[in-house]
């Protein structure tokens, strides 16, 4: 199952690229602060779409990954200086 998510999403991000890459035509123009930057809209297109996965990685990474790795170094740090419980030997309260 892991294996068909993957080869979809890869469809789609290929279908993503070629949409850039023939959106060629000219005029998009963005204007920030502290510089403006003009490219064509092919380009706009595919760094918006990279932009969108870095974001979306971080926020994966932020809201679950990061709390998963402290449940388990917790988990790991407890289960180390947890003392050992052994079990009985020989016959207890039998009553033989």
């Amino acid at each position: 199952m892991n294996l068909l998510r993957l080869i979809i999403a890869l469809l789609f991000l290929c279908f993503g690229l070629v949409i850039g890459f023939l959106n060629d035509s000219p005029g998009s123009s963005l204007d920030l602060i502290f510089f403006k930057w003009s490219t064509t809209s092919g380009n706009a297109i595919i760094l918006s779409l990279l932009a969108g996965v870095i974001i979306g990685g971080l926020v994966v990474v932020a809201t679950l990954v990061l709390p998963i790795y402290a449940k388990l170094r917790k988990a790991n740090k407890s289960a180390t200086h947890a003392p050992d419980v052994k079990a009985p030997s020989g016959p207890q309260g039998s009553g033989i």
